[in-house]
């Protein structure tokens, strides 16, 4: 396994952790955490087949990730800022087309560039004292990595207008309200409750949620008559796979399925 200035690596069961490890800034999104982002994500798409699911997480019990690193910023010209920004929607794109599951694991602050990265991510589990934001109005800047596109197609466009208007926090159990996260447990259990949804994806077939994943990212931007037809190549392309044909004949069969994972 790889390892990493600042991001900490572990696996356990089906499901790889990783732990944007600088607790000391709140684990703030600095450039050596986007490039460390970018060589994990390098080298999770060439050898991370063994994986069936990512979770992401942040070190200590305050932080999931507090933003970008102001300081850094600060004395960024607009070019170094736009390629900052560049590099943060690159990273984001990536982690959104893994072709396994990615977990958000949100222990802490969640608030900039570390809400865009948990909505990067399929889900997010919340714990009971997280809180997220874009309070990016409040240094006169807007949201820079992703989040003006993914809230609103998250929480929907008036919710999101106005967390980013008003630079408003919002605690975890308005996030589970709005839509924002999928669960809230305590923080003691989050991560193993993102190992146990992992898990339970694990249990079916691995070409399946790919195709499935690949697909429904495509849809996002596409009306309801183009996205029925990647649906469509989606639904054929599965069809044609040994997960499949294993699948439809162990139905038949009234067995469990085993699924050969191609």
């Amino acid at each position: 396994m790889m390892q990493f200035d600042t991001l900490a690596l572990s696996s356990r069961g089906s499901a790889l952790i990783l732990t944007i490890n600088q607790p000391a800034s709140l684990n703030a999104l600095s450039q050596e955490v986007v490039n460390d982002l970018e060589s994990f994500l390098n080298w999770f798409e060439t050898t991370g087949f063994e994986y069936r699911g990512v979770i992401i997480t942040g070190a200590g019990e305050k932080s999931f990730v507090a933003g970008a690193n102001i300081v850094q910023m600060n004395a960024m010209d607009a070019q170094e800022a736009l390629a900052y920004g560049r590099q943060m929607h690159a990273v984001t794109e990536r982690l959104e087309s893994l072709q396994v599951p990615v977990i958000a694991a949100v222990n802490g602050f969640a608030l900039g560039g570390g809400c865009e990265i948990a909505l990067a991510c399929d889900f997010i589990y919340a714990a009971e004292n997280a809180s997220f934001g874009q309070p990016e109005v409040n240094l006169g800047l807007v949201p820079g990595f992703g989040g003006s596109v993914r809230l609103p197609r998250r929480i929907g466009n008036a919710l999101a207008r106005e967390l980013i208007f008003t630079g408003r926090r919002i605690k975890s159990a308005e996030a589970l309200r709005i839509g924002l996260a999928n669960r809230v447990v305590p923080a003691a259990e989050l991560i193993d409750q993102a190992l146990a949804t992992i898990e339970e994806i694990a249990a079916v077939s691995p070409t399946a949620v790919a195709n499935a994943k690949t697909a429904l990212v495509q849809m996002d931007a596409l009306n309801t008559h183009e996205a029925l037809k990647v649906e469509a190549d989606s639904f054929q392309r599965a069809f044609t796979t040994n997960d499949s044909v294993e699948g439809r004949a162990a139905f038949v069969e009234k067995r469990s399925p085993n699924f050969p994972g191609n």
